[in-house]
């Protein structure tokens, strides 16, 4: 299978696209978004940690935010300015992580490898893209899987209201704490905090949704 995306309602045959989206994705760009979301989680488990301390670096709630907002469907189907985005991930997922070391930080024994991996070539990332690792199907338990599937989805529907909101000069950064708790959460291999976390989603969508209506209806003021 050459890529599976199933974020949205015209996938086919209402299971999942595995040789081009019906949106008209390549196989190359929906694994490379795939990558882009790994690259998010492993930013997140470092970030909710240095949070922990007191460390909130903008540079990483701005990017997480922007990076799931442009894998939402039809909203990005540029394949260098997601790699860009990749590349400027990883660049800030070793920052923050030096952050948090400095501040006397203590890692987990066993990171995940979101978390760990490295590229230094458009190649390297590619290999890294096309690997079933990456991948949603990478995670074998269904129950799992849709679970985290639904929190992906849910992040990346609270983005979209955050990315316009910050666009009209509106922040919230408990979304940003909630939006990176969800991504280094789903990173883990258990169900623990899943069920919470869904339901959490549902509330923060609403309400950043209702936000930025009532922001946006309000001209700005």
């Amino acid at each position: 299978m050459s890529m599976f995306c199933y974020q949205c309602q015209e996938t086919a045959k209402g299971i999942g696209c595995t040789q081009r989206g019906v949106c008209g994705k390549s196989k190359d760009l929906a694994n490379m978004q795939d990558l882009l979301i790994y690259v998010l989680k492993g930013i997140s488990l470092y970030s909710t940690r240095a949070r922990e301390l007191g460390i909130e670096n903008e540079k990483v709630n701005q990017f997480i935010f922007n990076s799931l907002f442009i894998t939402i469907t039809n909203v990005n189907f540029d394949k260098a300015a997601i790699i860009k985005k990749i590349k400027e991930g990883i660049k800030l997922r070793e920052e923050i992580k030096s952050q948090l070391l400095k501040a006397g930080g203590v890692l987990p024994k066993n990171l995940s490898d979101c978390a760990t991996w490295e590229a230094e070539t458009e190649t390297e990332l590619e290999n890294k893209a096309n690997s079933s690792e990456v991948r949603v199907l990478a995670t074998e338990d269904e129950d799992v899987r849709s679970l985290r599937g639904l929190i992906t989805y849910g992040l990346k529907g609270i983005a979209a209201y955050v990315e316009h909101s910050f666009n009209l000069g509106y922040e919230n950064k408990e979304i940003y704490t909630f939006i990176q708790k969800g991504l280094a959460a789903i990173a883990d291999d258990t169900l623990n905090c899943l069920y919470y976390l869904i339901s959490q989603s549902k509330h923060l969508i609403v309400r950043e949704s209702s936000y930025y209506f009532s922001f946006f209806n309000s001209g700005g003021r």
